[in-house]
């Protein structure tokens, strides 16, 4: 399940986001899972970024366009657009400061609400590196993984610890909700027209978009 580098030739597209507070990490996260770059100098994201990457999935390749926000509060106005036909998110928070942990249940919260009932969600403890510094106890997150049904992972973007692991859970997990989906409505997923939008949920957004042209009509 490496790499897969022809970055225009995919089956499926998903958005995924990443909330959280500002400052727990959630830039180099993105940097390191789609550039394998880390930045100690890593400045506030200002507004939305975001990058691609493509892996295989099963015999699919599978593009995630990742979208990254400032968590500052004067930017959350974006709100909707940021979430809009979103099919997972990473939820960050920092290891070391109790309080991003405190806040998670907010931010699960808000994506909620903007978003399908389906979405995967990955709970992530990052800067596990700094193990001296650990304010958030694994068994605490994982508790409240379990209670809230998301997925859960600690990660070090720095020492590139489970961060590949856990977008390619999430891009997996995904893949297979959107499989179920297509095969409840009796299509063969390998079989969908070139151009099939496949919707996770009621949304009218575009969740997985078989490459051929979401946009032509």
């Amino acid at each position: 399940m490496g790499a897969y580098r022809a970055d225009d030739d995919y089956d499926y597209l998903f958005k995924v986001v990443l909330i959280g507070d500002s400052g727990v990490g959630k830039s180099n996260l993105l940097s390191r899972f789609t550039r394998n770059e880390f930045s100690l100098e890593s400045k506030s994201t200002i507004g939305v970024e975001f990058a691609t990457r493509s892996i295989k999935v099963d015999d699919k390749v599978v593009k995630a366009q990742i979208w990254d926000t400032a968590g500052q509060e004067r930017y959350r106005a974006i709100t909707s657009a940021y979430y809009r036909g979103a099919v997972g998110a990473l939820l960050v928070y920092d290891v070391t400061r109790h309080v991003t942990f405190e806040n998670v249940a907010r931010w699960l919260k808000e994506l909620r609400d903007h978003t399908d009932a389906n979405i995967v969600v990955m709970l992530v403890g990052n800067k596990a590196d700094l193990r001296h510094l650990r304010a958030v106890s694994v068994e605490d997150a994982t508790a409240f993984a379990e209670r809230e049904s998301t997925f859960f992972m600690e990660t070090s973007a720095l020492e590139s610890m489970n961060v590949e692991n856990a977008f390619t859970e999430v891009l997996t997990q995904i893949h297979s909700v959107v499989s179920k989906k297509a095969l409840e409505v009796g299509n063969d997923p390998a079989a969908l027209p070139k151009g099939q939008t496949i919707n996770v949920g009621s949304r009218d957004d575009v969740s997985a978009v078989k490459k051929g042209g979401c946009c032509s009509n």
